[in-house]
């Protein structure tokens, strides 16, 4: 009896799953073992592609069964899942174990309402009626604070953000307080203060149902915050493992200190004037390249993108959210403007306005001197090549039929800029400058890394030699040291070409780094704006200020003073259709600098 209460949640013991190819099976993950206790958590770090999800999927026996073959025993309370038939592992996923998946978009079905599918899960696996089961899934829906739950229970998942999309599945994941929670990269998708929100969840969660997490990331700031231990895969070996204290501070192998090595850290900036290069590591040997300061050299010019008085608004049968009010900022040649704030304050949405993939409710929006919001037709196609947009999901903003040489050759033969010859030309070269292989231009986007789909986008992004580039979450779903690629990538583009980037994150520390100025928004509104030093050593307005604390720091002996501030009631974008939004005023703190007055964080 003792040595069942004494047995681990969850055993892995000498795990190798392989998959089928051409050249017969070949293993990606090999001999991994771990275990989790109960009340636990053990987090799996890794670049991508190391084996990380791969290592989740099969303890869900969620691959293929035609093309993957797992070896080994996954002991769940000491049952083997491996020997269970299907339909009593069908009870366990979702029942016994809950895993919140990486792509909540995909995760999710489009078909359904959120209500529907929170509640469909409650009635199969905690034998609830239907009316129980919607009361829980609104209850579920609050406590992963999502604005308006009530309202927002019968809505369609297209019509949530990305972060508001990962607060559902986190939601769907514990609605049946399983024993193991499996968690892959359930974060990547939120802002620091949402995702503080969300860990501390986990963990009150995770006391009040002595329930063990297996959490998976690419973060080492979020390992150092929840992690008891960690263990750390190479292409599909373990490396290291161990308590998760001793990793961060006496770490004995190469690629677990270029881990550390890679972690964008706040206040890194010193005096820098501009951005800073980020550092690239060696995985094999752990050694970090310096990096250098990037100082703008171009003259004041023109702005190549004036916003002023945007709004957007969104009209409901009984409301009609503000998404966007009253925003403003210019945008100069060779300069990054950081668009910072949580899911859902209206950063894509002003985005998309700028490449006119959202009509303005009122504003103007200038590209160089014309308003975008007069034209059409032929004169829209051709000012939107001064315009592109890299989309926070590569994966989905490539067709997935055509080939991405054919995908960066598209817009150059769309607007007839050269013939075929020379558009497979150009696509050698643009590839080449984002660091690919021009031979790949023949391969399919599913055979690429998510870093090398982001790569492909940005190159797709650069054919038409644009003079501004929207950037939404660019850099966001990529683990540390391809972050720091694509982040050095895109500043040596913009020193090459001039480029002027509008930079949407809700990552400060890569935020810090990379910009020239930072506008900050909170429910749709520009609360504070500056140059980039000014916003992260004198911070004034009240959201920005919880913003940055937010941010986590990847020290697990900060742990325990590392807890988030007290969040303000959760504020809903959705207002009465006769509502008029207040006119707010703003103070000059510094040269540049502007803070909002009205202090309406947490505000009903």
């Amino acid at each position: 009896m003792n040595d069942v209460q004494n047995q681990p949640i969850l055993a892995v013991e000498n795990l190798t799953t392989s998959f089928h190819t051409r050249d017969g099976w070949k293993p990606v993950i090999r001999d991994i073992s771990f275990h989790i206790d109960a009340g636990e958590t053990l987090a799996i770090v890794g670049e991508s592609g190391s084996g990380k999800s791969v290592t989740a999927l099969s303890t869900m026996r969620l691959l293929p069964r035609d093309k993957s073959r797992i070896e080994g025993r996954i002991l769940l309370e000491g049952r083997d899942l491996l020997k269970i038939s299907e339909a009593e592992m069908r009870a366990v996923r979702g029942g016994d174990i809950g895993m919140i998946f990486q792509e909540p978009m995909t995760s999710l079905n489009p078909v359904f309402t959120i209500g529907n599918q929170l509640a469909e899960a409650l009635v199969l696996h905690r034998s609830m009626s239907w009316r129980e089961a919607e009361a829980e899934a609104l209850r579920l829906m609050e406590r992963v604070r999502i604005p308006a739950a009530k309202d927002r229970l019968h809505e369609y998942p297209h019509k949530f953000s990305g972060g508001m999309r990962q607060r559902v599945m986190i939601a769907m994941a514990l609605a049946c307080r399983p024993k193991l929670l499996i968690a892959d990269e359930p974060t990547t998708a939120l802002d620091v203060t949402i995702q503080a929100e969300i860990l501390l969840l986990i963990r009150e969660l995770q006391k009040e149902e002595n329930m063990a997490v297996l959490f998976i990331t690419h973060d080492m700031g979020v390992v150092a915050e929840v992690a008891d231990r960690t263990l750390v895969v190479f292409r599909g070996d373990m490396v290291e493992s161990g308590e998760t204290g001793r990793i961060f501070a006496n770490p004995t192998q190469p690629y677990t200190k270029a881990l550390l090595a890679s972690i964008p850290r706040l206040g890194s900036m010193g005096d820098a004037r501009g951005p800073r290069r980020f550092p690239e590591v060696d995985l094999t040997t752990g050694i970090a390249s310096e990096g250098l300061e990037m100082v703008r050299t171009s003259p004041e010019t023109k702005p190549v993108v004036s916003v002023s008085n945007l709004s957007i608004r969104f009209d409901l049968p009984h409301g009609r959210i503000h998404a966007v009010e009253n925003v403003s900022f210019q945008l100069h040649p060779g300069e990054t403007l950081a668009l910072v704030g949580e899911s859902g304050c209206g950063k894509s949405t002003t985005g998309r306005a700028i490449m006119r993939l959202q009509k303005p409710t009122k504003g103007n929006i200038f590209i160089g001197d014309k308003d975008i919001a007069d034209i059409s037709g032929q004169e829209l196609r051709r000012l939107r090549r001064s315009a592109q947009m890299i989309f926070q999901d590569p994966f989905a903003s490539l067709n997935p039929r055509i080939k991405i040489g054919d995908a960066i050759k598209e817009p150059m033969l769309s607007h007839r800029l050269m013939s075929r010859s020379e558009a497979k030309d150009r696509v050698a070269t643009l590839l080449s400058q984002v660091g690919l292989s021009p031979d790949m231009a023949e391969r399919f986007p599913h055979e690429f890394s998510g870093g090398q789909r982001q790569r492909i986008s940005i190159a797709r992004a650069l054919a038409l030699s644009p003079q501004v580039i929207v950037a939404d979450e660019a850099v966001s779903a990529l683990d540390v040291s391809v972050k720091a690629q694509v982040s050095n990538l895109l500043l040596d583009l913009q020193a090459e070409h001039d480029l002027a980037y509008l930079f949407i994150s809700h990552d400060m520390s890569v935020v810090e780094r990379i910009s020239h100025r930072v506008a900050v928004m909170y429910f749709g509104e520009i609360v504070e704006i500056g140059p980039r030093a000014a916003i992260f050593d004198n911070p004034q307005h009240p959201y920005t200020q919880r913003l940055i604390a937010a941010v986590p720091i990847p020290d697990p002996s900060r742990r325990a003073i590392m807890q988030p501030a007290d969040s303000p009631e959760i504020r809903s974008p959705v207002r009465p259709m006769d509502y008029v939004h207040p006119t707010r005023q703003y103070r000059e703190v510094s040269p540049g600098h502007m803070v909002q007055l009205d202090d309406h964080v947490g505000a009903a």
